[in-house]
C-alpha cells in the first residue's frame, strides 16, 4: 500500500487504478501504524482498501476522506466522510451503514458530583429499570403503521407532540430534529413493524446511556457557550434508528445492486452497490435513509424525555433544569452547501460513523453556539472518557465540516468475547467508580474499553490538526447498556 505523510496529522493515498481521487487519512503514526498492520493481516479486508475503493466511485469530490477513528466496515470505512456532486455523484449504503443516524444526545443538568452523593446506586438502578434496552425490547410508545409513518416524517417533532420533551429540545438538535427529505412511504412494511414497539428503547451493542461529569475544561468561551462548567453532571445517549434502520440497509441491497448494473457503475467491491443521487432508486433510497434519520431522532428524543423523569424522581430536578446540550448522528447522508476548489457547491456528504461538526458562522447550528462552532459529541467507551468537541473554520474546508464519533475500535466484537469476560470488566470499572448496568454479559465484554483505540490520542489528533477544537473532556461514573 502507497501512503505517503503529508504531515504530522494528514496521510495520502495516492490516485492509483481506477481511483478518481487520492485517498486522505487524518491520523498519528500510531494510528496509521494501526491501519498498515490491519492491512497486513488481511489484505482483502481493511481500511486502506476500502479507502481506496471509495475514491473509486463516480462523483466524489475532493478525496475518500478518513478520519482519526477510523476501522473496517462494510464497503466503506467506519470513520468516513464522503462528498459527492449532485449530477455526478452516487448513494451508497456502504457509506452510511446499518444503523441509520446512530448519534449522541448530551443533556446537560445544574448538578454536581457531589449532589449525587448517596444517591449514586439509586440513581443507576432507576435509569437501569426505566431505559429500555437490549436486544428486542419494547418503549413505552407503542405505535400504528400511520402513527409509524408519522414518525417517519416529523421525527423528533411527533415526540415533542405526544409529550415527551420540550420544543426547546428541537433547537439543539441536528436539522431541528427532522429532515424533509424523508418519503414513509419508501419504507418496507417490516421496516415499519420492526419498529412499532422500539420507539424509545436503547439496544443493544456499543449503544448506551452515560452520566458523566466534566473532567477538564479546555476551551472557556466554547464551554460557556455549551452551558458547561467544571464538576457539572451530564447525561449522554447513544443510540440510533434500531431494527427500522437495519431493516431499510437489507432492503435496499437488493435494489441499489440491481441498479448498479442498470446505471454500469464500476465498483471495486460488491458492498459498494450504490445508485446515481438524481436517479429514481437513488432518490427512492435517500428518502429512506432520511425516514431513518428521523425516526433516530424521535428515538433519542423518547429516551431524553424517560432520563429527565428519572433524575427528577431521583434528585428532585424538574424536567426544565435538564436541557438538552446537543444531538448530532453519525450515519447519514445529508445534502449540504461546502467550498470546493473555490466555489460554493451543494453536495451530498456521506459520513458512516463520523458526525457533521459546522464550524462557526453556520446558519444550520443553534444560533447560541455561533460563535464558537457545533457542539461535536464523541462517545467513549464504558471505563474511558468522552469528549465535547467543537466545529472550526478549517474543519469546514477540509474535511467537509466533520468530527470524529468516538474512539473506533481496533479489536472486532468475536476477538473482545474471546479475550474479556463481562463479569471481570464490570467488576474493575466499579474499582475505578464506575457503575455498569448491563443486560448481557456478552455484550460488555464487545464493550470492554480495551477493544478500542485510545480516545484521547483520536481526539488530540483532530484538535491538533485544527479540524476540530476540544472544549470539555467527560469521565463515566454511570453506564447503562444492553
Amino acid at each position: 500500500m502507497n501512503l505517503e505523510k503529508i504531515d504530522d496529522f494528514h496521510w495520502r493515498i495516492p490516485v492509483q487504478g481506477n481511483m478518481r481521487v487520492p485517498g486522505r487519512i487524518v491520523a498519528n503514526e500510531s494510528i496509521v501504524g494501526m491501519l498498515r498492520e490491519e492491512f497486513n493481516k488481511n489484505p482483502e479486508w481493511n481500511s486502506l482498501n476500502q479507502i481506496k475503493n471509495v475514491a473509486a466511485l463516480p462523483g466524489i469530490q475532493r478525496y475518500s476522506l478518513a478520519l482519526a477513528d477510523v476501522h473496517c466496515g462494510y464497503g466503506a470505512p467506519i470513520g468516513s466522510v464522503t462528498a459527492m456532486d449532485l449530477d455526478e455523484g452516487v448513494i451508497t449504503f456502504g457509506s452510511i451503514g446499518f444503523d441509520i443516524n446512530c448519534g449522541v444526545r448530551t443533556l446537560r443538568t445544574p448538578l454536581q458530583e457531589k449532589h449525587l452523593e448517596g444517591k449514586k446506586e439509586l440513581l443507576a438502578e432507576q435509569l437501569f429499570e426505566k431505559i429500555p434496552a437490549g436486544l428486542g425490547s419494547t418503549g413505552k410508545l407503542k405505535l400504528s403503521e400511520s402513527a409509524i409513518d408519522e414518525v417517519l416524517a416529523l421525527g423528533a417533532e411527533y415526540a415533542v407532540k405526544q409529550g415527551f420533551g420540550f420544543k426547546d429540545d428541537l433547537k439543539f438538535t441536528e436539522l431541528e430534529g427532522k429532515t424533509e427529505n424523508a418519503e414513509p412511504g419508501n419504507v418496507s412494511l417490516k421496516a415499519k413493524q420492526r419498529q412499532f414497539k422500539q420507539i424509545g428503547t436503547l439496544g443493544s451493542g456499543n449503544h448506551y446511556l452515560e452520566v458523566q461529569v466534566v473532567e477538564e475544561i479546555f476551551d472557556a468561551d466554547a464551554a460557556k457557550a455549551f452551558g458547561l462548567f467544571s464538576g457539572q453532571i451530564l447525561v449522554s445517549i447513544h443510540c440510533g434508528s434500531r431494527a427500522l434502520g437495519h431493516q431499510i440497509g437489507m432492503d435496499y441491497l437488493k435494489e441499489l445492486g440491481e441498479a448498479t448494473k442498470k446505471y454500469g457503475i464500476k465498483i471495486n467491491d460488491k458492498e459498494l452497490v450504490c445508485a446515481p443521487i438524481k436517479s429514481i432508486e437513488g432518490e427512492k433510497y435517500f428518502s429512506a435513509v432520511s425516514a431513518g434519520i428521523n425516526c433516530a431522532f424521535a428515538n433519542r428524543q423518547v429516551l431524553a424525555h424517560l432520563t429527565r423523569e428519572v433524575f427528577c424522581n431521583v434528585l428532585g430536578l424538574s424536567e426544565r433544569e435538564i436541557e438538552t446540550l446537543y444531538d448530532v448522528g453519525h450515519n447519514t447522508a445529508k445534502i449540504e452547501v461546502h467550498e470546493v476548489e473555490g466555489e460554493r457547491k451543494e453536495l451530498m456528504v456521506q459520513r458512516k460513523g463520523s458526525t457533521r461538526g459546522f464550524g462557526p458562522g453556520r446558519k444550520e447550528i443553534p444560533e447560541k453556539y455561533h460563535t464558537v462552532g457545533q457542539p461535536i459529541l464523541v462517545g467513549g467507551t464504558m471505563g474511558t472518557h468522552s469528549y465535547i468537541l467543537a466545529g472550526t473554520e478549517k474543519g469546514m474546508i477540509e474535511v467537509f465540516g466533520s468530527g470524529v464519533h468516538g474512539a473506533g475500535r481496533k479489536m472486532s466484537r468475536h476477538a473482545a468475547i474471546r479475550q474479556f469476560r463481562g463479569e471481570q470488566i464490570a467488576l474493575e470499572l466499579k474499582e475505578k467508580g464506575i457503575i455498569v448496568k448491563a443486560h448481557s454479559l456478552k455484550g460488555t465484554a464487545e464493550e470492554a474499553p480495551s477493544a478500542y483505540k485510545d480516545i484521547d490520542s483520536v481526539v488530540s489528533v483532530m484538535h491538533s490538526s485544527g479540524l476540530n477544537k476540544k472544549v470539555a473532556r467527560l469521565k463515566p461514573i454511570i453506564t447503562v447498556k444492553g
